[in-house]
Parts: structure tokens; C-alpha cells; sequence
């Protein structure tokens, strides 16, 4: 049997009050002793050692019919802040917010999409939201990027349809703003904010269809990045042999038939037009426009290929689709589901995002609060 250190042993035991507190609170200092299975004297020591550092709160006695009143517990979301930023090839999304994810404050900036312009703009960008966040007991604990493509350990892999492959965001952020900073797959992010603030599901799978198509994968509650952070790029699964050129260098990628991008192209070909917005599909499809129905009838034709091939390989307890077209039209979330069920999977929910656009950034701040607090 082990024996650990008592220091390591009451980090450990403070890290299971602190995250019981966080899921469970407002919760009494006997109940996260019962919960956990430790004495009452652990749980005071831990519980007045976060009132101290300001992480938690007291904020009142239950109501209980007899006996002695609880104090009850409740973690101090604004002890800190942290930024959170989308960084894709049209656009930067900057959320500030506390550690809950409340007290939001939101901008959103055209990017040149250039290499050697996109730190800059991004140092502009936190600049100025720096501007807009209230003062804390902790200040700005961290600043997260959600990069739309392959990374690893705080490092850009590969960005389909951005120059940023290799460029060090990290180092450089950090040097000019001294806050920790850390840089996450936008899908990975994605998954993360629904599973901390709407689907609690320890195995469950988000495929976020934007300009590419990726999984954030979530495995007993944890984030699975694969030996090299490359675990999630279903976008680049060959679904056609020989089929369209895709920028990772193979032809014939999911991503290249199934994603926004590669259908509002079609789209645009059948409207006989050089380009047409999201938007435009919108009002197109909600005027039963036949062209827009078609290709409606291919998102749901390809996205219920891919659920299928994750069913099968990953047998998740939750799909989440964060898409426009789901997010617009909830109902081809019912046209997926139906055509994915079989004889081998029937149990696997899909459900259309709660959180939508701010996925990654909500996402971002909860991967910010975990490196802060874990």
C-alpha cells in the first residue's frame, strides 16, 4: 500500500472539497464530509483554509425543521476573473467573465487572417477587454485560446484555413501580459463548456461543424487528447476515395462534404452566386426554398454517416451537435437521431448545443478555473 505525504494527501482532499463545493454547493461542511468519507475535523480545516483564501463563502444556515442549523458553503465565483478567446479564420471572440462563467462581457473582431499580424490584434483585443473587467481578489487568473485546428501542449499543430501553424501565441502572450495563458482545440474547448455547464455526462462527445469539422471528446469526465493531440479530427476522416482536395494534404475529407463551409459553398453554386452567409441560408431554408432543403437533406445525409461511424467507434452516453444549421433548425436534430438508430446502438442521446456560439469561449473560462484552482 502507498503511504503519501500528509501535505500531498490534504492537497488531494482539498481539491475533492473545493470541486464538491463547486458542483454541489450551496452544501453544509457535514454533508461534503459525508459525501467524501472524511472526519468533520479535515473538512473544518480544509473549509476555514478556502474562507481564508476568499475561493469559498458562507452565506447563511439552512432551513431544516430541527436540530442545529448548517452553514452552508457556496464557492466565490468572483474571487478571480478570466479571458477567453475564439480565434478562427474570419473573426476574434473575446469573453471575459468570473469563474462561474457569469458577469459576461462580450466583443467580437474582424481578423486579416495573417501571420504575422494575428498577435498584435490579439494583444489589442485583451487590451481593451481588460478594460471592462471589475476588479477581484485574484484579478485576471488566465487567458485561454481556442485555435480551429490540431494543438498540443500549449502548441499549434496544424490550422486548415489559418497561417498560425506553429506560431508561438503562448510565449508571446504571456511575456506582454504576465498571466498565464493556455490553448486548446476549439472543439475540445466546446465540449468542455457544455459538459461543465449543461450536460454533466462523464462519456459524451461534442462535434462542433464550423469551417472544419472536430470532436471534443470527453472520457470519464476528462478531456482525451490522444498521444499527440490529434484525437478528434473527425473532419479528416476519408469518406471519398479520390474525392476534393482537403488543406491537410489528403483528398476526399468529411470536413470537405459535411462542414459550413464546404455546404454553403454548394449552396452558393446552386444560387449561381460567388458566396452566400449562413445567414442568407436562414432566410432561404425558413421560405422552404427547394436548393436550401437540399442541401439541409445532405447535412443531415452526412452528419448521420458520422454520428453512426462515433457511435460505433466511441459508444458515448451523449452526442452534442454545435452547428448553425442545428442551432436554427432544432428539427434536423430529430431527422439525425432517427436515422442513426440501429439493431447495436439505440441508447445514444444527440442533442442540438445548449450554449451555441459561446461554447468555446465558456469553455475557455472553465479551462482557465481549473488550471487555477487544480
Amino acid at each position: 500500500m502507498m503511504v503519501g505525504s500528509q501535505e500531498l494527501i490534504r492537497d488531494m482532499n482539498t481539491t475533492l472539497v473545493t470541486k464538491m463545493i463547486i458542483d454541489k454547493g450551496p452544501i453544509s461542511r457535514a454533508a461534503i464530509a459525508k459525501e467524501l468519507g472524511l472526519t468533520k475535523a479535515t473538512i473544518s480545516a480544509i473549509v476555514q483554509n478556502l474562507l481564508d483564501k476568499n475561493l469559498i463563502e458562507e452565506i447563511g444556515t439552512a432551513n431544516v425543521t430541527s436540530g442545529r442549523k448548517p452553514v452552508m458553503l457556496k464557492f466565490n465565483y468572483e474571487c478571480a476573473y478570466s479571458i477567453s478567446i475564439d480565434v478562427s479564420a474570419t473573426h476574434i471572440s473575446v469573453l471575459s467573465a468570473h469563474l462561474g462563467g457569469g458577469n459576461c462581457c462580450l466583443f467580437q473582431y474582424p481578423t486579416a487572417n495573417q501571420r504575422d499580424r494575428i498577435i498584435p490584434e490579439l494583444i489589442q483585443c485583451i487590451e481593451t477587454q481588460k478594460k471592462h473587467i471589475p476588479l477581484s481578489h485574484y484579478g485576471i487568473v488566465g487567458i485561454t485560446l481556442g485555435i480551429h485546428g490540431i494543438t498540443n501542449n500549449n502548441q499549434v499543430i496544424f490550422t486548415p484555413y489559418s497561417p498560425y501553424t506553429d506560431v508561438d501565441f503562448v510565449t508571446e502572450l504571456e511575456k506582454h501580459f504576465q498571466i498565464p495563458v493556455l490553448m486548446e482545440n476549439e472543439a475540445n474547448l466546446s465540449v468542455l463548456g457544455e459538459f461543465t455547464f449543461h450536460y454533466p455526462i462523464n462519456n459524451m462527445v461534442g462535434v462542433s461543424v464550423h469551417s472544419g469539422i472536430g470532436l471534443g471528446i470527453m472520457i470519464d469526465g476528462k478531456l482525451y487528447h490522444g498521444l499527440n493531440g490529434y484525437a478528434g479530427e473527425f473532419g479528416h476522416s476519408i469518406i471519398e476515395l479520390d474525392g476534393r482536395p482537403c488543406p491537410c494534404g489528403n483528398n476526399g475529407c468529411f470536413e470537405q462534404y459535411a462542414s459550413e463551409r464546404a455546404l454553403l459553398s454548394e449552396f452558393a453554386k446552386l444560387k449561381k452566386v460567388s458566396q452566400i452567409s449562413a445567414d442568407d441560408f436562414v432566410k432561404y431554408y425558413t421560405n422552404l426554398d427547394g436548393d436550401s432543403m437540399h442541401i439541409a437533406s445532405l447535412f443531415v445525409k452526412y452528419m448521420s454517416i458520422g454520428i453512426r461511424n462515433i457511435i460505433n467507434t466511441l459508444n458515448p452516453e451523449l452526442i452534442v451537435v454545435n452547428s448553425s444549421f442545428t442551432m436554427n433548425f432544432p428539427s434536423l436534430i430529430e431527422q439525425i437521431q432517427a436515422s442513426v438508430t440501429s439493431n447495436i446502438h439505440k441508447s445514444c442521446n444527440i442533442v442540438p448545443s445548449k450554449l451555441q456560439d459561446m461554447s468555446i469561449l465558456l469553455g475557455g473560462i472553465c479551462m482557465s478555473r481549473n488550471k487555477f484552482l487544480f
